[in-house]
């Protein structure tokens, strides 16, 4: 390919491909161990399918036409749970938890349809369904009979968010993570265990004990060994997310995993999971992550025997790991920078693939690989990244550089990471640099990386954004003159801060459901972040200043390079009023920009409609004002 075209290359990725592909966002293990249940998002609509592993069997969907599958509290996750032959799962539409036999037949409601419900976790006789339920802004955890026969009662309250809920063994103790506001639950959180009185009627909790976390160290995903005597979590306590077991009979807490890397994640929705114990109780499967790219584990209980899980491709990132209750195999999503998403599942050393999110019609030497890469930003603070080169294209050879997309992720406490991402291979597969850049206060990187965006949002990580045109200079990476920034939610307003705070830095922004005014953000956004600002901001009035001096819409007027603005229309996290004051700001000073409003669509796209016409109306902006402009 001519390098004189970069950007104009002939791609086999279009548009409409990116939209037909499916989600694939968790898989877990039934009870009997021989059934694996996952599920898929297909355009607006969530489905649970189901294999029995060993089988000749196709896959099968298990939920109704009639059904979506998707919990609602906060962003969402938390969908559903399997066990004893059933899956519990929360209808997106009604907030209802329903039930449905493996073996087939009906669906039936287990809970009325108020409030939302997330987490449903079934006790270990198949008799209780414990769950996360929120209503007119208060959170509890919940439980009803698993058959629905009585009405939910509250179990446990004292708390404004409640996540991860999960029964010990015997059906008398439960443990879970809790927190209050201001705190997120990567600021601060805690693991709370509570005895159980069981009956006939309903089970009650005595008063729970904090057993580790609080409001300066975050806990991640309790789950307890299935003899029972463990309990294993993931505490930031030393600075890293590690691996702790607590061994409930000696009453002792041993850390098992160690070094610069990361076993939990921002639990920035419900039901995630990096942990997973054997069926015999002597090893813990987890997830660590390093510079970006994942990996399996084992460890033993003492910390002393750690080996890589291999699972026969090379992935670079595995999530949501759930193990076979009944002996050996792990399942698992799977994908790497150049594989989509898969849903594989190991046996005696071998590896199945069960599911595939995308078609995979093209080779993965056709695809863009990930790079993890550091430079340093103002100050000389170090700044991580991932780096994605066009096919063919070296830093160090003469002669044109091809035009590039630094791309802001969201959160903002959050990471970009090697799983496969449609977008970037979209970009790099028509000529384009494609640099994520984990700026400081990203997660992945320790504690101390995280918190420098306390205090600090629209300050570090507009600084480590302006930098990376600079490391992509000095790389040879990308033509500096030729760069666009690109971000969604959080990443939407660095990339109009960006362009307010360095004009003709970039040549131009790609802004998605972006915040343009701190103030309204402060008032209008969902519970869960409704806090988020008094710690990466400052708390108002006392620092309304602050707010004012990193809030977009009030200095647009420096904004001069082109901008497209793409806003879903039914987006309750961040309300189409912050894109429409900022499309006001640029139409009265007639800077060049586009402004698309999808109707059906929130906080991200789900149908394959707009899936389609955002990426040609991307492409198009790009030619416009990038390539030919």
């Amino acid at each position: 390919m001519s390098q004189h075209t970069f950007g104009l290359w002939p791609s086999p990725i279009s548009p409409r491909s990116l939209a037909g592909d499916i989600r694939l966002s968790d898989v877990q293990w039934d009870s009997d161990g021989q059934h694996v249940v996952w599920l898929e998002g297909r355009g607006g609509r969530g489905v649970l399918v189901c294999a029995e592993v060993g089988s000749a069997d196709a896959p099968r969907d298990l939920t109704p036409t009639e059904f979506s599958v998707r919990a609602k509290i906060g962003y969402g996750g938390g969908d559903f749970c399997v066990g004893h032959g059933t899956v519990f799962f929360v209808d997106g539409g009604s907030g209802r938890i329903w039930r449905q036999s493996i073996a087939g037949g009906s669906a039936t409601p287990v809970t009325p349809a108020f409030g939302h419900a997330a987490a449903p976790a079934i006790s270990p006789d198949g008799r209780w369904l414990i769950y996360v339920h929120s209503d007119a802004g208060v959170d509890c955890l919940a439980v009803v009979p698993a058959d629905g026969s009585q009405w939910p009662q509250r179990l446990i309250a004292g708390h404004d968010f409640f996540m991860q809920p999960c029964w010990h063994p015997s059906g008398k103790q439960v443990a879970y993570v809790a927190w209050d506001f201001p705190n997120m639950p990567w600021d601060g959180s805690g693991l709370y265990l509570a005895d159980l009185e069981v009956s006939e009627r309903m089970p009650v909790a005595r008063m729970p004990n904090l057993i580790a976390g609080g409001t300066e160290v975050a806990i991640f995903q309790p789950c307890f060994a299935p003899d029972g005597r463990y309990l294993a979590y993931v505490s930031d306590e030393s600075g890293w997310g590690h691996v702790y077991v607590r061994d409930l009979e000696q009453n002792h807490v041993h850390q098992i995993s160690s070094g610069e890397v990361e076993h939990g994640h921002p639990a920035w929705i419900q039901g995630m999971r990096n942990l997973s114990w054997s069926s015999d109780s002597r090893r813990i499967y987890a997830l660590r992550s390093q510079h970006g790219l994942v990996e399996m584990c084992s460890y033993g209980l003492d910390g002393s025997s750690v080996e890589q899980v291999q699972l026969g491709a090379d992935y670079q990132w595995l999530g949501q790991p759930s193990t076979n209750p009944k002996g050996d195999g792990v399942a698992c999503l799977a994908a790497s920078s150049t594989i989509p998403s898969r849903i594989v599942v190991q046996q005696a050393e071998q590896t199945r693939i069960l599911r595939r999110s995308a078609g995979e019609l093209v080779h993965p030497a056709q695809l863009a690989s990930a790079q993890p890469v550091t430079w340093e930003s103002s100050g000389g603070a170090r700044v991580h990244g991932m780096l994605y080169l066009p096919i063919g294209y070296s830093p160090g050879q003469s002669g044109p550089r091809p035009p590039a997309i630094v791309r802001i992720h969201g959160g903002p406490t959050g990471q970009a990471t090697a799983s496969y991402s449609g977008a970037t291979q979209f970009f790099t597969s028509r000529g384009y640099t494609v640099l994520d850049v984990n700026y400081r206060g990203s997660t992945g990187y320790g504690r101390e990386y995280m918190l420098a965006l306390r205090d600090a949002w629209g300050v570090c990580d507009i600084e480590d954004a302006i930098s990376a045109v600079g490391y992509l200079a000095a790389s040879g990476a990308a033509d500096p003159e030729r760069v666009v920034i690109y971000g969604g939610s959080s990443g939407g307003y660095t990339v109009l801060e960006a362009l307010c705070r360095a004009p003709g830095t970039f040549r131009a922004g790609i802004c998605l459901y972006g915040v343009s005014n701190l103030f309204t953000l402060a008032a209008d956004t969902h519970k869960f972040e409704a806090r988020y600002l008094d710690l990466i901001v400052g708390q108002l009035p006392e620092h309304a200043e602050r707010y004012r001096e990193r809030s977009p819409i009030f200095h647009a007027d420096l904004i001069r390079d082109p901008v497209a603005i793409f806003q879903g229309a039914e987006d309750t996290i961040v309300p189409p009023s912050q894109s429409e004051e900022i499309v006001a700001a640029l139409r009265r000073r007639e800077v060049p920009h586009i402004y698309h409003l999808y109707p059906g669509e929130g906080h991200g796209w789900r149908k394959p409609e707009t899936i389609e016409a955002f990426y040609s109306h991307v492409e198009r902006f790009l030619q416009q004002y990038v390539l030919f402009g």
